[in-house]
């Protein structure tokens, strides 16, 4: 049952996003419910959504679940059609609990948050190269993983293997034993026989080791070549590798303006400082929070310099004799570094933009 429309007014949107369909709800200008509906995952469905939204008044914002994934098609049809979008995040659970859970009264809460601004961010634009990095970097990771499944295969079956494969096998590295495999021509009418079945086995997993390993390498040079694009600042700096400049700059996205301070970036990065004091002790504990790639790519940093960096060394030198435990110190220095890549990132971002609107 939908309230009476006042076209005059400013309304909000949110969306449930799914694979297949929408479900979309919009408030007026108090935060009451007008309507809901649902629409298909296509083009199509999301020019209908738009008017359908824009038919109950002027459409101020949108808040929409899931954004990086089912909801990116709609995130970037609504971006294009200048409207202001806005990701909401997990589910309010005293609410959840009360009402239950269905696709209306999560769109629902959808726009309730978008209208009050709460559990909502800025999402990522995922229209640049960084996400096209992103993609890359998604492709590498999962290439690195069967590649590993491959050669842990043949490791394990080698120790099954006949006692004529397995000895000479056992002898040889990693690629001497990779190309060997890569290189045999077992008869493949021949399968029914084990020690033929083992040769054709063996065949197929170093030859996709092989196939991936190579792979790998191509996406590395890509990856490599993005990085140098973007950030050719960053991977300047002591200990900053490609692995670690890229997923920080996934995290930062495509646009890293939605981050309004250093401070934003440190917690998207888990590495702010949680208060933990208690009585006579004053002390700051772990944050287990915010993206999780960007901390471990932080940590690598922080221990790449511990080892190289004299002046990293002396302040971990200071620091543990303040009293903070060398983990504690750790800390500390990740989130200084933090600080370090946000100004960075920022740099280049304002960079980029004034050449783009030059040209």
């Amino acid at each position: 049952m939908s309230l009476q429309v006042d076209n005059s007014s400013t309304v909000v949107g949110g969306v449930d996003t799914h694979k297949e369909l929408h479900v979309a709800a919009i408030v007026d200008h108090h935060d009451r419910l007008l309507g809901s509906a649902s629409f298909p995952t296509t083009r199509h469905g999301y020019k209908t959504m738009l008017a359908w939204m824009r038919s109950y008044g002027t459409l101020s914002r949108v808040g929409v679940e899931c954004t990086g994934t089912y909801g990116a098609g709609l995130l970037r049809y609504l971006q294009q059609a200048g409207i202001t979008v806005l990701e909401v995040t997990a589910p309010d659970k005293s609410v959840r609990r009360k009402r239950g859970k269905d696709d209306t009264i999560d769109a629902e809460n959808a726009a309730h948050a978008a209208y009050a601004g709460r559990r909502t961010v800025t999402p990522k634009t995922r229209d640049g190269m960084i996400e096209s990095l992103r993609v890359l970097k998604v492709c590498r990771k999962t290439a690195i993983a069967a590649r590993r499944i491959a050669l842990q295969m043949i490791q394990m079956q080698i120790i099954s293997t006949p006692d004529e494969l397995r000895e000479p096998l056992r002898k040889m590295t990693r690629m001497q034993l990779l190309r060997t495999l890569a290189a045999w021509r077992p008869d493949l009418s021949g399968y029914r026989d084990v020690t033929t079945a083992y040769r054709i086995a063996f065949k197929s997993l170093a030859r996709r080791y092989l196939e991936l390993h190579d792979e790998i390498a191509d996406l590395d040079v890509m990856i490599k070549a993005i990085v140098d694009d973007l950030a050719p600042e960053l991977v300047a700096r002591q200990g900053v590798g490609y692995e670690s400049a890229s997923q920080l700059l996934i995290t930062a996205g495509d646009n890293p303006a939605r981050l309004r301070s250093e401070a934003s970036f440190a917690a998207l990065c888990g590495v702010s400082p949680i208060p933990a004091s208690s009585g006579m002790t004053q002390r700051h504990r772990l944050n287990r929070g915010g993206d999780r790639a960007a901390n471990s790519a932080l940590h690598i940093i922080a221990i790449g310099r511990l080892r190289l960096d004299p002046r990293t060394q002396e302040y971990v030198v200071k620091r543990t004799g303040q009293g903070l435990s060398k983990l504690e110190a750790l800390r500390c220095l990740k989130r200084y570094i933090a600080r370090e890549v946000f100004y960075i990132l920022r740099s280049r971002n304002q960079a980029i933009n004034q050449v783009q609107i030059a040209a």
